[in-house]
């Protein structure tokens, strides 16, 4: 399975067209059977009683970091549709909708990026040493957010940005209200640029199925619930995390 599909320049050299979309199915694929294995592996053990979701309500979400997760998720998945449809035999008119919804989340990273700086707390999504614990010690509890959290918000960061970062460069050089179309970079390098999207955005694919796979475990309802209503119950809180590492207005 290749990562990448190749064409002649006007050379005859061969360049990089972009990434191959045959390895969609391969993620896919992948990805399912690891959710079916987390499935049975978690459904042979002892389930523990759910928390309580009744009595005193902690803030984990502000109402304007709820809608920047909603914003950015339909942005994503409009992009995702919209550029990966296409490249598996679904066409329609798709370039100007794709970049819009670019647009959009370009200008609501570049928000959360200053919000995280000077408003919240970095150290709240940091990875140290003492969160490599969690995954082999059943009696430790994380701060706000748990390993797993931080790592998806990590990965989700990285390929966030580099598809940004490509998309941009792809945005300059076609067609828009502002600007027609230019050959401002060679066939070579633009072939890096469209595998770079494209292998970022098979990424995304599967830690975003991922994502809604875990959202929708019932013993994990209740941080979805937080991040449509933006609360936890104070039993959810401590049944989950380490009063002393959470870092709470409340």
């Amino acid at each position: 399975m290749e990562l990448a599909t190749l064409k002649k320049d006007v050379w005859g050299r061969e360049v990089i067209l972009g990434a191959s979309w045959d390895l969609l199915w391969v993620i896919l694929a992948l990805t399912f059977i690891g959710i079916a294995v987390h499935a049975i592996v978690v459904a042979t053990k002892k389930r523990k009683a759910a928390p309580d979701s009744s009595g005193k309500r902690i803030e984990r979400h502000e109402k304007i970091d709820r809608i920047f997760h909603w914003v950015m998720a339909v942005s994503m998945i409009i992009l995702l549709i919209t550029g990966i449809f296409p490249k598996i035999g679904i066409e329609f008119a798709w370039l100007t909708i794709h970049w819009v919804a670019g647009l959009l989340l370009t200008v609501i990273i570049i928000f959360h990026i200053f919000r995280s700086i000077f408003w919240q707390n970095l150290k709240d999504m940091w990875i140290g040493l003492n969160d490599l614990k969690e995954p082999f010690d059943e009696s430790y509890k994380p701060g706000k957010y748990s390993l797993a959290q931080k790592s998806l918000h990590a990965s989700v960061t990285i390929l966030t940005l580099l598809v940004i970062i490509s998309g941009i460069i792809m945005f300059a050089l076609i067609d828009t209200p502002w600007w027609e179309r230019t050959n401002a970079l060679s066939e070579d390098m633009l072939g890096w640029v469209f595998l770079t999207h494209g292998l970022v955005s098979l990424a995304l694919v599967a830690i975003i199925s991922l994502h809604i796979y875990f959202g929708l475990r019932p013993e994990k309802l209740f941080y979805t619930r937080s991040m449509i209503k933006g609360w936890i119950s104070e039993h959810e809180k401590n049944e989950n995390h380490d009063q002393e590492k959470w870092v709470s207005k409340n």
